[in-house]
């Protein structure tokens, strides 16, 4: 499923839709080059969660933020900074990810084979003036989350 976001208010409403569809356990892993929107789509996924939005940052230097939600924990992960898959042990990534909660994770693409067997895939490309989101299911849960978010979706595509 792809949508052609005209700008960083598109991008982060589609996250906010992302969110109201979210659930306990859900994984978005999130890719892109730098300044694509990773964070921004971030911010509206725990804002539609209930986290404040000025809470919400970047987690690159951090390696992971946590917000609470009116009901769930929102985890959100910078992978960029990390070097070995040993270095997600250490952060306690596997508690994390997919656990209770959203799980979101920039850099996904950097430990393909650290990531839970079903997550949704969200890569945003620079086009233009805008963004394009390409989001692909890993799982029976996604393809169901992107049904709903195609039902709800209203970016101007």
């Amino acid at each position: 499923m792809e949508f052609y976001l005209q700008d960083s208010a598109a991008t982060e409403a589609l996250g906010r839709l992302l969110g109201k569809h979210a659930a306990s356990g859900d994984v978005f892993c999130l890719s892109g080059d730098l300044g694509a929107g990773k964070t921004l789509l971030s911010r509206g996924v725990a804002v539609a969660l209930g986290a404040e939005a000025e809470d919400v940052n970047s987690p690159t230097f951090a390696i992971m933020n946590v917000y609470q939600g009116r009901e769930l924990e929102i985890r959100h992960f910078d992978l960029y900074r990390l070097n070995r898959p040993e270095e997600l042990e250490d952060i306690g990534f596997e508690e994390y990810a997919g656990g209770d909660g959203v799980t979101l994770i920039e850099w996904a693409e950097l430990f393909k084979d650290e990531l839970p067997e079903e997550y949704l895939q969200i890569t945003l490309l620079h086009d233009g003036e805008g963004r394009r989101a390409v989001l692909q299911a890993q799982g029976e849960r996604y393809e169901k989350l992107l049904r709903e978010v195609e039902k709800d979706a209203d970016f101007g595509n």
